[in-house]
């Protein structure tokens, strides 16, 4: 079929120029009155946000030049006076167990039919965000909150539906660095997350106040955040949006994920922001390590050990839980605990207990400590996270008001920054090299969320790879354990990636191994590793790869 010009399909308001592939489906979420609301929000925001970008460019440069992060002397009146956010609607109280997942239609059916008390769909590190994933999982979202949606698994030959009790749907959009190219508004691409934002918003906030929020929503799950000005940009937009639908102002609900350092520090600031929209602060724990790596890329006497060995019972990860825990109930809302992110092991029902049993521990962990709720990746995990926050919590929803943790308000700026113990090891380098490489393949190829080793990974695990594999040959780290004495060099490191790429072949197979894009993948993760500049985001490179345009250029490489 023969494509006219950009766009020419889809009915687009003035200044809107649509460069993805035409579907009639998709036509019914770009609605002109759909596409007229992202662009106000484009237009009224672009600026704030081109500005709150630049200052976190400022802080990386003082960072890089030896500053550390630490609470503001100027906010420290948020933080010690006595306020708290509007009351957690009804609907959102009990949220035990929320799994997580992208916008992909089975996975839609089967997260909110999952016994899990929240799903959270996810347009953004579980997610490879292609026009056809995007678009087609704003389709999918819309489904699901009119209750429509249905898939055939020809495969199977099964039909997914919706059960009567489903879970509570929360959204999280794409971060505020990541464009949307596929659509430009006054000749530049789209912010990511106000096209997520606002096609959702735009065609379901009526149904799903209806249906799901008891007159409160829709709810949502906002990623990457570093600074509370950014908490305060998506507040005027929640404002925004409630003023254009004409609903109550405190309608929309969102819970932020602290995900990176220096958001850490920001935490009352950032509730403070949101007071009338928050449901409370996330663990977001793989991208705090990230972040912890890449806030501190200059600094070599703070390396982290291999990443199995930086978990929650490091002093720095248990102060930042702790600290969380104790400003969310201070200030009225939900303190959620971190991802469990095992699958099933079905050949081995040994290791599959045993890994059953650390999740147990690691949730017990996370209960005792005060959280409200965790986050499962998998369905099968959901029965034993329900049981010890259930034996903990009985019928109560949450503890917000019964476990205050007023012993944490002494935990300090050292504390945060405590460097974790712990060894760097060759088989950390190969595992790190190893999940990256099939990682970044996977997104490359159109999936976000790839089960691997028995854990489901996204983009926050092959970030951690990334930015430490990148340290590592940075300072020419000497590593321990059976290899001692051996630096890390870029000469090692390229035998390193041969060695792993010929691993990865025996592992898939041959015949996958040549259709999938590990050759790309392991081109685009190598150069990541070896930069002399290390990139803020892999997905901001690698999204390059995956704009496809039509029908002017057949893509954009």
């Amino acid at each position: 079929m023969e494509f006219g010009t950009y766009g020419s399909y889809y009915d687009v308001p003035e200044g809107v120029d649509i460069r993805g592939r035409y579907d009639a489906e998709f036509a019914k979420i770009l609605t002109k009155d759909a596409l007229k609301f992202v662009v106000e929000l484009q237009r009224e925001f672009r600026n704030h946000i081109k500005y709150a970008l630049e200052r976190r460019r400022e802080a990386k440069r003082r960072y890089n030049e030896g500053a550390l992060p630490g609470f503001d002397p100027a906010t420290r009146y948020i933080r010690e006076q006595e306020w708290v956010c509007a009351p957690v609607p009804p609907a959102a109280a009990d949220r035990k167990v929320e799994i997580t997942g992208p916008v992909e239609r089975k996975m839609i059916i089967n997260a909110l039919n999952s016994g899990a008390k929240v799903f959270m769909a996810d347009f953004e590190d579980a997610l490879s965000p292609s026009w056809e994933n995007v678009m087609r999982g704003q389709v999918n979202l819309k489904d699901a909150v009119d209750g429509t949606i249905s898939f055939h698994d020809k495969v199977r030959n099964r039909v997914y539906k919706l059960n009567d009790d489903t879970a509570k749907l929360f959204v999280r959009p794409r971060g505020w660095h990541l464009p949307e190219a596929h659509i430009f508004i006054d000749g530049e691409p789209a912010t990511g997350c106000l096209v997520d934002f606002g096609l959702f918003f735009y065609h379901n906030h009526s149904e799903f106040r209806r249906t799901q929020g008891a007159g409160f929503g829709p709810f949502f799950y906002l990623p990457k955040m570093e600074h509370s000005r950014e908490a305060k940009i998506w507040n005027s937009v929640f404002e925004k949006a409630e003023n254009v639908a004409g609903i109550e102002r405190g309608s929309i609900r969102a819970t932020v994920l602290i995900e990176t350092l220096p958001a850490v520090f920001q935490m009352n600031e950032i509730l403070y922001e949101l007071k009338e929209h928050s449901v409370g602060l996330n663990c977001g724990r793989w991208d705090y390590i990230f972040s912890y790596v890449k806030t501190f890329q200059a600094h070599p006497d703070r390396l982290l050990p291999d990443r199995v060995q930086v978990g929650m019972t490091q002093n720095f990860m248990k102060s930042y839980s702790d600290l969380l825990i104790r400003t969310c109930h201070r200030r009225g809302v939900h303190a959620m605990g971190g991802m469990a992110a095992q699958i099933p092991i079905k050949e081995d029902p040994v290791a599959n207990e045993l890994a059953l049993e650390l999740v147990r521990k690691d949730k017990l962990r996370e209960v005792n400590a005060g959280h409200d709720g965790t986050w499962a990746a998998h369905p099968a995990l959901i029965p034993a996270c329900m049981e010890v926050f259930n034996n903990k919590m009985s019928n109560a929803p949450n503890q917000i008001h019964t476990n205050r943790r007023e012993d944490a308000a002494n935990i300090t700026e050292q504390d945060l920054l405590q460097v974790p113990r712990g060894g760097r090891t060759m088989e950390g380098l190969r595992l790190n090299t190893r999940v990256g490489i099939q990682y970044v393949a996977a997104w490359l190829t159109g999936s976000g969320s790839v089960p691997l080793y028995n854990l489901m990974e996204d983009a926050a695990t092959a970030e951690i790879s990334r930015v430490q594999n990148w340290q590592w040959l940075k300072y020419g780290v000497e590593v321990n354990g059976d290899e001692v004495g051996v630096k890390v060099n870029r000469e090692l490191f390229g035998r390193v990636v041969e060695e792993e790429m010929g691993r990865i072949e025996k592992e898939v197979g041959t015949e996958k191994f040549r259709k999938g894009m590990y050759k790309e993948a392991c081109k685009i993760f190598t150069r990541q590793c070896t930069s002399p500049i290390l990139d803020d985001f892999l997905t901001l490179d690698a999204y390059n790869y995956i704009v496809l345009h039509h029908p002017k250029e057949s893509s954009k490489l």
